[in-house]
């Protein structure tokens, strides 16, 4: 397969919104066009698409951040789908190299990335990147409780 690893621009919203789909996340155009501009102005934020025959066929995020108790930075992987047209085909491993890429220019001494406890697939392919579970993470999704 012919595929192209490049910066996600405006154009690609709406195939944004359909692989986000695919993994669950009904995210909608104009969201996903507000993303890019405020990830394109904080400098810390990247999105890729990789496209083959002139299609997104599957994206990644990226962000960011300075740790305060180490020297370095944290890489992490927000996001990443591949369109189920063209899994275990190397593109989620490709986008995977571009964000490695991103993170050792960024400075980064580590990279992480959350995936649901149901994606054992998903799993199966970061251990293979080099990935391992190795902390538990805590969340609170009620806005209301974050005061």
């Amino acid at each position: 397969m012919d595929l192209i690893i490049r910066d996600a621009v405006g154009d690609d919203v709406q195939a944004l919104a359909s692989l986000m789909g695919e993994l669950g996340y009904p995210a909608t155009p104009e969201l996903l066009q507000h993303k890019l501009q405020l990830f394109a102005a904080g400098g810390h934020d990247q999105v890729l698409v990789a496209q083959a025959q002139g299609r997104g066929c599957g994206v990644i995020s990226l962000h960011v951040l300075d740790l305060f108790h180490a020297p370095g930075r944290l890489g992490r992987i927000t996001s990443l789908v591949v369109s189920r047209a063209v899994r275990r085909r190397g593109v989620g491993s490709r986008l995977r190299a571009a964000a490695d890429q991103h993170f050792r220019e960024q400075g980064c001494v580590r990279a992480e990335v959350t995936s649901g406890d149901h994606r054992s697939e998903a799993h199966a392919f970061y251990e293979q990147c080099g990935y391992r579970c190795d902390e538990r993470r805590f969340a609170k999704v009620d806005a209301e409780r974050l005061d």
